[in-house]
């Protein structure tokens, strides 16, 4: 009696430990048996545009390497001459 005791409790505590599994609904494997036995993990859901990585549309570099208009340039040096008087002329700057 003893020994069917225990047997049917060592049974209950193997399907007990049985029962803890994953359960993965969304994904499914797809495959014959002709094929390599290797597996791709594609994703499902496109990602959102916030999260995509790379280079931005516009960037600083691309503003900094831009090439200069000559009359913009000199102009920009006249204003930053105005506004801050103190200043000693540049070399790409003509005397008045």
């Amino acid at each position: 009696m003893r020994a069917l005791t225990a047997a049917v409790l060592l049974l209950a505590a193997c399907a007990a430990g049985a029962q803890d599994r994953a359960d993965m609904d969304p994904s499914r494997i797809v495959g014959n048996r002709e094929l390599p036995k290797v597996i791709y993990i594609v994703p499902w859901k496109k990602p959102l545009p916030d999260a995509l990585q790379g280079k931005p549309p516009t960037s600083l570099v691309d503003e900094v390497l831009a090439p200069l208009d000559r009359d913009v340039h000199k102009r920009r040096l006249r204003f930053a001459n105005e506004s801050n008087p103190t200043a000693q002329p540049t070399a790409n700057e003509s005397p008045r």
